[in-house]
């Protein structure tokens, strides 16, 4: 017999909630049950980012209270088997990754199992099982920090990825929790096509996905989905921005680094097109990010295709996911400190998206969409998939 079991999973980067706590993480949650409230999920995936936030040793008691509300929260209480891992083990800095996932099972959904690494088999899923912590005794979690050695000449940073695997009926698969490299400086991602940046999170990622399918398991179809922190091909983007200005380059006094660049319009009173600093991307006209969900702009987004051959993606049709300003009346204008992006991305083996895309009778599509579009939801805007995933009960 058929079955479907329908699905959603989530990304969100919530390193502002943490520094900003208050409306908008109550915002925040609001829209979180509302997707939940209209998409009737009987299992949920939610993998955070940047648990804690930048200030992480003074702010991971806000974080665990934040799962604790959403854990415990009415919305939730239809879930009676959860599974939350978080790693907030700061001083561990070799292994520390500050990546947080939960998974909620409805009461409706039977026979579904986790994954025990240890012991190279799956058991059934019963009750509340949270570890928030150091997860480096948890068998049911996988979890590991970037080596230190992948970028020698850069910051060693919290960035890393964590995997789980279930059964849900009879279709296995693995959820695996991503963070990779952000851009520095700007200045630096405009230099060279690719910029440094995105050839380091090409290394990492290739890295996670080898990790994922090596012998040492049974591969299984799967869904990476994280924060990729993948970014426009900038130099290109500002070629194509810049066409009709004059750029001036402006260099520190006491070397010959750049500190800024300046793009004016060649009439119009030379008015400021482009500035780009380290931390600065101001553009003029920004609205172009948001106009048609920023599609004109997605032939910039160049990353994820080198990973083709093993990856799939839905259809994007949302805006930049980052970064959106921090400022609670302003929900849907983007800060101007980097080019906006599409950092928060749901990706899936070819072998995932043939089992998403199964059911017939299109009654529930396939939904690959952000959270919260008008709300203010920190820098980051959650994306979601929603999906039936069809297995056999036999």
């Amino acid at each position: 017999m058929e079955l479907f079991t329908d699905v959603l999973l989530v990304t969100a980067n919530v390193g502002s909630l943490f520094d900003n706590v208050g409306d908008i993480q109550n915002g925040w949650l609001q829209e979180l049950y509302k997707t939940i409230h209209n998409y009737k999920p009987q299992f949920i995936a939610l993998h955070f980012q940047e648990v804690g936030g930048k200030d992480y040793m003074v702010n991971m008691g806000n974080a665990e209270n934040f799962f604790r509300n959403i854990e415990s929260s009415e919305e939730m209480k239809d879930f009676d088997r959860v599974c939350i891992y978080v790693d907030n083990q700061f001083q561990a800095e070799d292994s520390f990754t500050a990546l947080g996932s939960m998974y909620f099972i409805h009461k409706t959904l039977k026979n579904i199992y986790q994954y025990d690494f240890n012991v190279k088999d799956f058991k059934a899923v019963q009750g509340q099982n949270k570890y928030v912590g150091s997860l480096d005794r948890v068998t049911t979690v996988e979890k590991e920090k970037f080596p230190k050695n992948f970028w020698p000449d850069f910051k060693w940073s919290r960035k890393g990825f964590m995997r789980t695997r279930w059964i849900i009926h009879n279709q296995g698969l693995d959820l695996v929790n991503i963070h990779l490299f952000h851009d520095a400086s700007n200045l630096v991602a405009c230099n060279s096509s690719p910029s440094i940046y995105s050839s380091n999170r090409k290394n990492a990622l290739r890295y996670v996905v080898n990790r994922i399918s090596d012998d040492r398991y049974t591969a299984l179809p799967f869904f990476l989905f994280g924060d990729f922190n993948f970014r426009l091909d900038t130099l290109s983007l500002v070629q194509h921005l810049s066409i009709e200005a004059d750029v001036q380059t402006v260099k520190k006094d006491s070397s010959n680094e750049v500190e800024k660049m300046i793009w004016e319009e060649k009439d119009n009173d030379h008015q400021v097109l482009l500035q780009i600093e380290e931390k600065l991307f101001a553009y003029l006209h920004q609205a172009v990010f948001r106009e048609d969900n920023g599609r004109a702009l997605l032939k910039y987004d160049k990353e994820v295709t080198a990973f083709h051959d093993v990856i799939m993606e839905e259809d994007i049709k949302f805006p930049p996911s980052y970064p959106y300003s921090e400022d609670y009346t302003k929900p849907t204008q983007y800060m101007n400190t980097r080019c906006p992006a599409w950092c928060d991305r749901i990706l899936m083996s070819h072998t995932a998206h043939d089992f998403i895309h199964m059911r017939d009778d299109d009654e529930k599509s396939v939904v690959y969409n952000t959270i919260g579009p008008n709300v203010c939801m920190g820098d980051h805007k959650p994306v979601f998939l929603s999906f039936s995933l069809k297995t056999n009960n036999h």
